[in-house]
């Protein structure tokens, strides 16, 4: 009898359990349905999912085991993240850099002392709560970009991933890479101090050895033919206005290839 007993006592709870999940089941699928009414909920959730699948089946594999490479420096397997690193990097960057942007003024109309922008840059780093980490935090995060994507491109070019068809995306890296220098030459000459002032002064000379329009390129990046008020202007307009923009559109296109094409397999 006890073991009767036990078993519709175990039926019952059960029948309960389904009862409960049945409710349950009939909220969520109400729920759904007003807001896929609403919000097309489902469509979304049916990309993610697609997405999820491809980029779990477009993960790389251990090459090093597939194909023998265990001495193969350049096919060790976290190289193949560097894309994803200093993609990360540039996010730090760009919001720490836009942080950073409430607080600084490009003014280059020097005082007795010290440039506008200088002295911003002091508040920033003396005076501000957590300025100086956030500034430390700006500054590594590019310079860490920077060495990445290198890295990246060194990576790319020694697995042979550059070669058909993913032309299109190592021309676009190249491209890529060059912008990287760009940003850390604008952001370099914004504190507007000793530094800053002969690295444009390097600029500048270096638009002039331009053949045939290296005066037009000076006047055009720099705003003339030595380091001034509109030199700054110009850095910090390029750096802070159409930089970002540019290179994340860029990354943007650069990681969907990819998405579509799969990591490169070594050559």
């Amino acid at each position: 009898m006890s073991l009767e007993r036990k078993d519709d006592h175990d039926h019952n709870a059960w029948l309960e359990n389904r009862d409960d999940l049945s409710h349950i089941e009939t909220v969520y699928l109400t729920a759904l349905m007003w807001l896929d009414k609403r919000l097309r909920i489902v469509d979304y959730l049916e990309l993610l999912e697609d997405l999820y699948y491809k980029v779990n089946m477009q993960m790389p594999k251990s090459h090093t085991e597939q194909y023998g490479l265990d001495n193969k420096f350049w096919y060790w397997y976290p190289l193949y993240a560097l894309g994803s690193f200093s993609t990360l990097a540039y996010i730090v960057a760009a919001i720490s850099g836009a942080l950073l942007g409430f607080y600084y003024t490009p003014g280059a109309g020097a005082s007795e002392s010290a440039s506008l922008a200088y002295t911003q840059i002091e508040f920033i780093m003396m005076e501000l709560n957590f300025g100086y980490f956030l500034r430390s935090l700006h500054r590594w995060s590019a310079q860490v970009m920077v060495a990445a994507v290198f890295l990246h491109m060194l990576r790319v070019y020694f697995t042979g991933a550059y070669k058909e068809p993913r032309e299109l995306n190592w021309l676009l890296g190249i491209v890529l890479i060059s912008l990287t220098m760009v940003f850390g030459y604008t952001g370099y000459l914004l504190p507007w101090d000793q530094l800053a002032f002969w690295a444009g002064q390097i600029g500048v000379e270096m638009s002039l050895s331009i053949p045939l329009i290296g005066e037009w390129v000076a006047q055009l990046l720099f705003g003339g033919f030595t380091p001034n008020p509109a030199t700054l202007q110009r850095m910090y307009i390029l750096h802070v206005f159409f930089l970002p923009f540019i290179v994340t559109t860029l990354i943007a296109i650069h990681i969907g290839i990819v998405w579509m094409q799969g990591i490169a397999e070594p050559h």
